[in-house]
């Protein structure tokens, strides 16, 4: 719930002070990329001084973003990037709710500094490190949330095209084009609101969905040939190696999406997408549930991780194979142990 002390509190600060950072999660995807560029086009029409400085790279199919090409990359730009930290009076950051979802790297420096932040985000179970928080799980998307908010402070006016076609994007990709279960008559109104900005709708959907690589479609179906499923246990799972991603040439963004297709089968109530990235020695996994199994409180139990009830993230640091018979181990052991009961 959003509630008007923390929206007291934000029309202050944003009267008050005039240079602030926007910071992403790390990998980030639409939600992340257009919550944090919608608020940095509504902040530069207000004249402050404003920098989206990401973890690392985003992926090519955000690159067409009004003002991507504006976004400082910790991972590649460290020095220019701290000194803008530094400089900050506040530090926004959107769509992760615990620090260490910039990486190790960055969680350390933002740990370092005595620096004031402001959360907007709705993911579960937030870390208490920000003076002034709205954490609202109810959204289905950030960028919904960071609408509703400006609008209920006056901002609306500021949200032009520009900004209105990046808090679209980070709509319509994490409702999964409007089909998930937080998608409501209010997000609707948001759309049509938004859509009166004058954005191009069909040209982002485009810009987002059918603007594939070949290798990109060949890496699909590689994921798909190794896709498995455990009948008894209504799961199913799949994999890329690295091996995999370098016989497809894989770009950032390349996976987006891939963990569904194991969702969809029929009778199938849990899914996982295991990555090997060889570079940061870990396995990346994604998680995803059909209605009460909750792979939010999964995740955080046995793969450092988190997000939402039906969507959530990993990691580990085992070989690809000993994480992939680990969770065959722990579903067929522990599975029943994360169903919620149905309100």
């Amino acid at each position: 719930m959003i509630s008007e002390s923390n929206l007291n509190a934000l029309k202050s600060i944003l009267s008050n002070n005039n240079n602030f950072v926007i910071i992403p999660h790390r990998n980030p995807d639409g939600d992340a990329i257009g919550s944090t560029l919608g608020l940095y086009h509504v902040l530069t029409k207000l004249d402050k001084t404003v920098t989206v400085i990401s973890p690392n790279d985003l992926p090519h199919f955000l690159h067409w973003m009004p003002c991507s090409k504006s976004i400082v990359n910790f991972e590649q730009q460290r020095n220019k990037a701290t000194q803008l930290i530094e400089q900050a009076d506040y530090v926004f950051t959107l769509d992760f709710n615990v620090l260490l979802r910039t990486g190790d790297e960055m969680e350390k420096f933002l740990l370092s500094l005595n620096k004031p932040y402001i959360m907007i985000d709705h993911h579960q179970m937030p870390d208490d490190y920000a003076e002034v928080m709205f954490s609202c799980p109810e959204y289905g998307s950030t960028c919904e949330l960071l609408y509703t908010i400006l609008d209920k402070i006056g901002l609306d006016q500021y949200i032009d095209q520009d900004a209105a076609t990046c808090i679209y994007t980070g709509i319509v990709t994490d409702s999964g084009s409007f089909r998930f279960p937080k998608t409501t008559s209010a997000t609707h109104t948001t759309i049509a609101k938004l859509i009166d900005k004058g954005i191009e709708n069909p040209k982002i959907h485009n810009s987002l969905f059918d603007n594939n690589s070949y290798n990109k479609l060949q890496l699909m179906g590689k994921a798909l040939q190794n896709l498995a499923i455990l009948p008894k246990l209504n799961t199913s799972f799949s994999f890329l190696s690295e091996k995999d991603l370098k016989e497809f040439h894989h770009e950032k963004g390349d996976t987006e999406g891939l963990v569904n297709y194991g969702l969809s089968i029929k009778g199938v109530d849990l899914t996982a997408f295991f990555i090997e990235q060889k570079e940061e020695k870990i396995i990346k996994i994604s998680f995803r549930s059909h209605n009460n199994f909750n792979v939010n409180r999964f995740a955080r139990a046995y793969f450092n991780g988190g997000g939402h009830i039906n969507a959530a993230g990993g990691k580990s640091d085992k070989s690809l194979q000993e994480t992939i018979a680990y969770f065959k181990t722990i579903i067929a052991e522990h599975k029943d142990e994360f169903y919620d009961e149905l309100s």
